[in-house]
């Protein structure tokens, strides 16, 4: 059984196989339907495993990807590119063409007509502070507008004339009659047109008027057949409105909203909003920024898809809010990598060893494995020279029994090379460590620590005489709490190095490194190449994320 074929129980999949076995459907039609007014973030990565998902598991069943662009004001084809970039990455196809909501403007705008002919609709003239104070509270009943008993003929002539552009914007509004005792402050005579005069990325000058968003996504998914309509807890309240809006038409087809938590992720925001913010501030560089939770800034990181599809299947779907652990989610990611990532050398904070005895003109070709574990993966070439750049902290003039890596005096071994001893090193005026001067064992090349040389420590090193320099770019959580949301002020929370740059050297066959293809740089972590900014000439290599979780205990 593939990856996308095995099927966690859980309460939504146990609704939908009780609903093909009593035949009250034949297949299930589901549906991802973002609005194109931001990036996606890891939630949404939940809700599309969830959706084109369930999809895949039923036979004959099958995803539609529908925008719900019923905001021009917020809304942009920029994003709309961007999403259908995220879902096909995750490794998703939606069925037949991308829909709008925007494609059933026509008939949204008759079902409109509709409610209004039947007594179901009004239009009110009462402005924003107006509508507010008649809403109510929680505790206290609203109160109805004046205007909600006009005629049906007037509000028919006056909607249609909105539709003509003859009004300014917050002049008038379409309002469904309902209940405005409702307990349900959605149920409260809910705005479901208004006049936006606004250029729409899909249907430009056309409209002047704009369906609600609860108006429209239950109308749209009938129209397209949804069966069962996934969505995240917060619109418990909307279903109300969503089954009576359904009610109130004269449509065929009748949607189940079915809600389940949303993810909430430690050290994370998701609210678009909050996002944006982050990049107006010049905290983050834009929304595909590595250290954001954004689909986009998480491939540029270098998280392969799989591990998102892995994570979302772990964290399950329940009905109960709870906060997973980001470790969760990097555990997901360092799986992945440790098996199928292959494996480089790059110093990162580099000081030069010299090997004295070793001819200054010979560079040996020496091989490694791509992958320790997987011998399909071939072997890769490993220049071999006089002068070796090691890592500074691999080296130190004295150490404690812990230390296992070059002492003065003491021996280490090279990764997939020789044993050396140090024997001498340089400083500068400020006393820092610029070169140590070692000898080598010619004899020990290809042998292991534990064929009876007693070798304490392996390090890993690059040829000076042959490599690639390169930026390396060490990214770690953006926030230092748990929940940033909750902060008062954002900026008191950024982690002031969720971002270090540092200078070095990788190996000379990584100077083709392509983006989102991720490397263990052996001891460093697991390295990609930057989608935006590295080139052949200019190498930069994101951490994608540690070895291990250096924020544990």
């Amino acid at each position: 059984m593939s990856e996308l074929e095995t099927r966690p129980s859980n309460f939504i999949r146990t609704i939908i196989e009780n609903d093909l076995e009593s035949g009250k459907h034949q297949a299930i039609q589901t549906r991802f339907p973002p609005e194109p007014n931001g990036y996606l973030h890891i939630g949404h990565a939940k809700s599309i495993c969830l959706n084109f998902g369930l999809a895949l598991d039923y036979p004959n069943s099958a995803c539609n990807l529908r925008f719900d662009d019923t905001n021009p004001v917020k809304e942009d084809a920029d994003y709309v590119a961007a999403i259908e970039k995220d879902v096909t990455w995750l490794g998703f196809k939606w069925q037949g063409d991308i829909r709008y909501s925007s494609n059933y403007f026509e008939q949204l705008f008759d079902y409109a007509v509709e409610l209004i002919e039947n007594g179901k609709a009004y239009v009110c003239e009462l402005n924003a502070e107006q509508t507010r104070e008649y809403r109510g509270t929680l505790t206290s009943p609203g109160k109805n507008s004046p205007f909600r008993d006009r005629p049906i003929a007037e509000s028919l002539d006056l909607f249609k004339r909105m539709r003509a552009g003859e009004f300014e914007e917050g002049t008038m509004m379409l309002r469904a009659k309902i209940d405005m005792a409702s307990p349900n402050m959605k149920m409260r005579d809910p705005v479901i047109y208004r006049i936006r005069f606004a250029h729409h990325h899909q249907t430009g000058d056309k409209w002047c008027i704009y369906p609600m968003y609860d108006f429209t996504h239950c109308i749209s998914d009938a129209i397209e057949g949804v069966t069962h309509s996934l969505c995240t807890l917060e619109f418990e309240d909307h279903r109300p409105l969503y089954d009576w809006v359904l009610a109130n038409i004269t449509i065929a087809a009748k949607p189940r909203q079915i809600e389940f938590s949303r993810l909430n992720l430690q050290y994370t925001l998701t609210s678009k909003r909050k996002l944006n913010a982050l990049i107006e501030d010049n905290i983050v560089t834009g929304w595909d920024d590595p250290r954001m939770p954004t689909i986009s800034g998480m491939r540029r990181r270098g998280y392969p898809a799989a591990s998102l599809r892995e994570f979302s299947k772990r964290i399950g779907v329940t009905k109960q809010e709870n906060t997973v652990e980001l470790a969760s989610l990097e555990a997901c990611v360092r799986e992945n990598l440790e098996a199928n990532g292959a494996r480089a050398m790059a110093v990162i904070d580099p000081i030069k060893v010299i090997i004295t005895n070793y001819d200054e003109d010979k560079i040996e070709q020496l091989t490694a494995p791509v992958h320790p574990k997987d011998e399909s993966m071939g072997t890769r070439t490993l220049p071999f020279s006089r002068e070796l750049y090691i890592d500074r902290a691999d080296f130190r003039e004295e150490g404690n029994k812990q230390y296992k890596r070059l002492k003065l005096h003491k021996e280490v071994r090279l990764r997939n090379a020789y044993v050396i001893r140090a024997d001498d090193f340089k400083t500068d005026a400020e006393g820092n460590i610029t070169e140590v001067h070692c000898t080598y064992d010619a004899g020990t090349l290809g042998k292991n620590p534990e064929d009876g040389r007693k070798v304490k420590g392996v390090i890993h090193w690059v040829s000076a005489a042959s490599n690639n320099q390169a930026e390396f770019r060490i990214y770690d959580r953006l926030f230092t709490a748990e929940n940033p949301a909750a902060a008062e002020d954002i900026h008191s929370v950024i982690y002031p190095e969720s971002l270090v740059v540092k200078h070095g050297f990788v190996e000379k066959g990584l100077v083709d490194a392509k983006a989102e293809v991720a490397y263990q740089f052996e001891r460093e972590g697991y390295f990609c190449a930057d989608s935006k900014d590295s080139t052949p000439e200019k190498l930069v290599f994101n951490r994608t994320v540690a070895l291990r979780d250096s924020w544990a205990g």
